[in-house]
């Protein structure tokens, strides 16, 4: 692989752009570091795709600047700014053939025939299509068409790789075999990649960091694990991750713990590093935060066990409503006081269902709570 790809960083500083009077991206500021592998993360309308096609210079923001390798964009035309993007349906030339598509770039930049072929040649060795250069687009499958794409796009020698939700024409056993292929190409190249998706799983297993946003605002940046364990508000927790938010109440802030009082439950004491919050006083209302999976039940006529930690607490008995078989592990939606939870339980070889109606003990773990602002 000769193809000269270089690892340079992009930084989005206070950059705002609005449609007519409707604000879409609100004072948006981020720094991707050099061959990093980043996700723009969030629901549609979030912005993220705004943010994406701003970088390849389809959009213009008013205010704010955009840096690539330390030199602002903002003013530079699409074609002038060596960055490729993948888009979403591809966008290859039916007519033509593999080579053709791949080549193109390279034709419109008036690129020596033999210099043509070497690099094309190059590209789809790269991404696997070697011998399909001959075929045309609807001959390929979904995943081969999607590896053309990164073949038009790489071949160019791009400073920055955009990808706008690449994955999600493919059925989902060949989104992971791609997104596991993606990586891997990324990797190989060294080249900065910031890619759209609105699936977190995708996110989460390919991103060395992400930025969370929503309604324009970039809500939290991150490593994966670091957005999973330590949300910064009950948005985050949601969308990174499935999670029961309840609302309480701090009853007493001390040097060591918390004492939040969750609405029809009661009493729970907290460490201070389950606090996103700067300062909290008593009386405050907040939102406490966990993962399914940080839920205990002891079940009648059942050892304590079902992965009991020393030091759980009992939030007291819960109903079970119903319950979601999912293989590894069984999804149950409980009913405790008011409020609905869920809790994950891993199933093991004749492991119990517990069926609807079942009374069962829920605990956790305080140190698996995260407060978060209401």
């Amino acid at each position: 692989m000769t193809l000269t790809l270089s690892k340079v960083p992009v930084e989005c500083r206070n950059i705002r752009l609005s449609y007519g009077s409707t604000p879409v991206l609100k004072d948006v500021s981020l720094a991707i570091e050099p061959g990093e592998f980043f996700a723009l993360l969030g629901p549609s309308g979030s912005g993220k795709s705004t943010l994406l096609r701003l970088i390849a210079g389809f959009n213009r923001h008013q205010q704010g600047q955009l840096l690539v390798d330390g030199k602002d964009i903002s003013g530079v035309p699409p074609h002038k700014r060596n960055i490729g993007m993948v888009f979403q349906s591809y966008a290859l030339w039916p007519h033509m053939s593999v080579f053709d598509n791949v080549a193109f770039g390279l034709v419109e930049r008036r690129v020596p025939k033999d210099e043509i072929r070497r690099r094309v040649g190059e590209a789809l060795d790269t991404v696997g299509l070697a011998d399909y250069a001959a075929r045309r687009p609807n001959q390929l499958s979904g995943g081969q068409q999607q590896r053309v794409a990164l073949a038009r796009t790489i071949v160019i020698e791009p400073q920055v790789l955009l990808l706008d939700e690449p994955l999600s024409n493919l059925d989902k056993n060949l989104r992971v075999q791609m997104r596991q292929e993606l990586l891997a190409l990324q990797r190989r190249l060294g080249i900065t990649t910031i890619f759209v998706t609105h699936d977190q799983e995708e996110a989460m297993t390919t991103a060395d960091r992400m930025a969370v946003l929503d309604q324009g605002v970039v809500q939290q940046v991150g490593s994966p694990v670091a957005l999973y364990d330590t949300p910064v508000n009950a948005f985050v927790a949601t969308f990174v991750g499935t999670t029961n938010v309840l609302p309480a109440r701090v009853t007493a802030q001390l040097a060591d713990h918390v004492d939040v009082a969750i609405d029809g439950v009661g009493s729970l004491p907290l460490p201070v590093s389950a606090l996103a919050l700067p300062a909290v006083r008593s009386g405050d209302a907040v939102n406490v935060s966990f993962r399914p999976q940080a839920l205990r039940l002891v079940v009648p006529g059942e050892a304590a066990g079902d992965g009991s930690v020393s030091g759980a607490r009992a939030l007291g008995v819960a109903t079970i409503v119903s319950g979601e078989f999912l293989g590894e592990w069984t999804r149950y939606h409980l009913k405790l006081g008011p409020h609905s939870l869920i809790a994950d339980r891993v199933h093991g070889p004749g492991g119990r269902q517990l069926v609807p109606g079942l009374a069962v003990t829920v605990s956790i773990d305080p140190a698996a709570v995260r407060i978060v602002p209401a």
